[in-house]
């Protein structure tokens, strides 16, 4: 019994592999716009692209990260400033995307535009904390997104939004994983709406990886500020003991994000390029081993786990 089992599992996964290795045809003919390519996934993605020979339009938040892309890519690769958190510049960047793409539509949108600081304890957080980053993780896809789908529509083309495995289990206070399952939502209800049209929606998942330019030193002054803006109550409370574990465990957890970006990049290109892309990429196995199991549990064998494991210091004044 086990060995005709272990045929079904063998069989079933060649397919799978057969299934998704088939390319989409005429890759030179077709555009994709990218946000968020100033440095991180979206910059190497934009790189990839450009030496698979596709028309990638990258748009970056500096002039600086726009110059510096260009200089490293080929003459193909065009570049415009978009700030996603403001209407009026992504209006502008859609009337550019439209000028370049024509007739032919929008083939790809990626939504890779993020930030993830401030991510603190959301007592020591203020509204405005939680604001910034909604703006740029999740609102900003969302306007973004509304104004191309009618280029991607005409193009029968590919969203693919960059979410994150803290966007199925929220192991930290702030914005950020309140912006990531915003976006799995979002993603969801959006592909099966546009999906009578000829569009698919994919949603890259990525696990710990260092894209965000931040030393430890930099992390503890950024820290050390916000608590000396949390209320003096509301210090105390927690102590400056379970601040400095805190901190700790900040700079631990992004000591070990891995380096090498390029599984998400490779999730990113086959949503784009393969005919028939995923609905979610995990892009780490880390991610796919832990983060998704964890998301599965029941909500008290969860809350039990990660209090031995994240949460082991207690605030001063905690009752259990």
């Amino acid at each position: 019994m086990w060995f005709y089992l272990v045929i079904l599992i063998c069989l079933y996964y060649a397919l799978c592999w057969h299934w998704e290795k088939k390319v989409v045809q005429n890759l030179p003919e077709k555009y994709v716009f990218i946000t968020g390519c100033d440095s991180g996934f979206g910059n190497l993605l934009a790189k990839q692209l450009d030496l698979q020979g596709l028309r990638v339009l990258a748009s970056c938040l500096t002039e600086k990260g726009a110059e510096e892309l260009k200089r490293k890519t080929s003459d193909r690769l065009e570049t415009v400033i978009l700030d996603v958190t403001k209407t009026e510049s992504i209006t502008s960047a859609t009337q550019w995307v439209q000028e370049r793409v024509g007739d032919k539509g929008l083939w790809g949108l990626v939504n890779n535009a993020g930030i993830g600081l401030p991510t603190f304890p959301n007592e020591w957080l203020k509204k405005k904390d939680f604001v910034k980053i909604l703006d740029v993780n999740l609102i900003g896809l969302i306007e973004v997104t509304l104004n191309m789908l009618p280029m991607v529509r005409k193009a029968q083309g590919r969203v693919v939004n960059v979410s994150s495995v803290a966007g199925r289990l929220s192991v930290f206070g702030g914005g950020y994983c309140i912006s990531k399952y915003g976006v799995e939502a979002f993603s969801d209800s959006l592909r099966r709406e546009i999906a009578p049209f000829g569009v698919q929606v994919a949603i890259i998942e990525p696990g710990n990886f260092r894209t965000l330019i931040l030393s430890p030193d930099n992390l503890n002054d950024i820290t050390k500020k916000l608590w000396s803006q949390v209320p003096l109550e509301t210090r105390e409370a927690y102590g400056e003991h379970y601040f400095k574990s805190y901190c700790k465990s900040m700079n631990y957890f992004l000591s070990r994000g891995k380096k090498n970006l390029y599984p998400v990049i490779w999730s990113m290109e086959h949503a784009l390029t393969a005919v028939h892309p995923r609905t979610h990429y995990v892009a780490d196995w880390e991610a796919k081993f832990i983060h998704i199991p964890l998301s599965c549990l029941p909500t008290s064998l969860l809350d039990f786990i990660l209090s031995k494991f994240l949460y082991r210091v207690k605030p001063a004044h905690a009752v259990c």
